[in-house]
């Protein structure tokens, strides 16, 4: 049962690969010319499998000179790999003061950072702030006490074997190895002091997100006028298509039944989409349970609300904190917290729900094979569900 369980992950991971290309080719499926230019546009793709946050990275673009979306992408590649490196909390990179310099002086003295790091930083407390303490970073500690079980449940699985779960003793130990009162920024020194030893950061539920905005932000300015970058299922899209027809983006099916996604999105004006899901990062525990990679900072244990939640809304690290903060959170919940984000910035934000049949909430939901989904009225007309 667990070699199963551990190849259909396995498989499951390789689907969402291809799902990536799929999406791509969604995008790049219409008219590569355009009667209003005297030049030819055609469509400029490529994909990286570099250790960029861990997962595949696409591009694609429609331009009118290949040369120069080919530097763009090599570009964009370079500046997510110097996110990665900046964000990252496990090694080292010479001339770089990261998120792990930061954390292994915590208690210690203040580390001097790239600006990127205080502004990630700075949006990672609004949403702390928002939420209500539900997305919260300063739990590394926490999390790094599941990073360690998952990564042993994992191999554990591949060889036939039950993981080990941590005792919540030994969770809140951790869990009180937080608090934003322990972080202080100096935005005129440009340095983060952790003021507590065994304090720690982690930035996995914004890092890809923010990096993705940043990296599409700075290929607008080079001239990138329509296409996306896919930091790993954090989809940006950048400007219109040159046909005039709407981006479709494919959502990926958690259970593994429809190869092609469980819903198409039809997007008349270009957004951020990303998922955060329970079907990929995760281990089965002694208990027959599965433990994923999103945290329930209520329970200290993995969140088990949905399958996966998808967001759209314009800024792609939003998009990333939002899809985490709402996976531990009831869709009324959810709501709530969508209403105080658009209050907050401006932005308009859509949400999509996808739940076993014992995940279903008192809310309306459709049944998609063996899911169910429930969505934001501002979906409507928009969305084509698997059948």
């Amino acid at each position: 049962m667990i070699r199963e369980t551990c190849y259909n992950a396995a498989r499951m991971k390789m689907k969402n690969i291809v799902n990536t290309v799929l999406v791509m080719s969604l995008l790049a499926g219409c008219s590569n010319t355009s009667a209003s230019s005297e030049k030819q546009i055609t469509t400029y793709a490529n994909t990286s499998i570099a250790e960029i946050f861990d997962t595949v990275y696409s591009y694609s673009e429609y331009t009118t000179s290949q040369a120069e979306a080919k530097e763009r992408y090599e570009d964009s590649l370079d500046l997510l790999t110097y996110c990665n490196q900046l964000f990252d909390i496990y090694h080292d990179y010479e001339g770089i003061n990261n998120l792990k310099t930061i954390n292994d002086n915590a208690g210690i003295a203040p580390v001097e950072v790239d600006p990127l790091i205080i502004d990630m930083l700075k949006r990672a407390k609004m949403f702390y702030d928002l939420s209500e303490n539900e997305f919260d970073i300063t739990q590394g500690s926490l999390l790094k006490v599941w990073h360690n079980y998952r990564t042993e449940g994992i191999e554990l699985n591949t060889d036939g074997k039950y993981g080990p779960v941590p005792s919540i003793d030994e969770l809140q130990t951790a869990h009180e190895k937080g608090g934003w009162e322990n972080v202080v920024i100096d935005e005129e020194k440009s340095t983060v002091y952790i003021t507590e030893e065994g304090v720690s950061l982690d930035v996995g539920g914004i890092a890809k997100g923010y990096a993705a905005e940043y990296a599409a932000a700075k290929m607008m300015e080079e001239g990138m006028e329509a296409g996306f970058l896919n930091v790993g299922r954090n989809i940006r899209l950048v400007g219109d298509k040159p046909d005039g027809t709407p981006w479709r983006i494919g959502i990926a099916d958690p259970s593994g039944t429809y190869t092609d996604g469980i819903v198409t999105i039809e997007l008349p004006e270009p957004v951020s989409v990303v998922t955060s899901g329970d079907y990929e990062r995760y281990y089965i525990g002694e208990d027959g349970n599965r433990y994923s990679h999103i945290i329930d900072p209520e329970t200290l244990y993995p969140a088990t609300l949905y399958r996966s939640v998808s967001i759209l809304t314009p800024d792609s690290g939003d998009a990333d904190c939002l899809s985490t903060a709402l996976f531990t959170l009831s869709i009324e919940e959810g709501k709530a917290l969508i209403d105080a984000y658009q209050n907050e910035t401006g932005n308009t934000v859509d949400v999509i729900w996808i739940m076993s049949e014992q995940q279903k909430q008192d809310t309306d939901t459709i049944q998609v094979g063996d899911l169910y989904a429930s969505y934001t009225e501002g979906l409507e007309g928009k969305l084509t569900w698997a059948n």
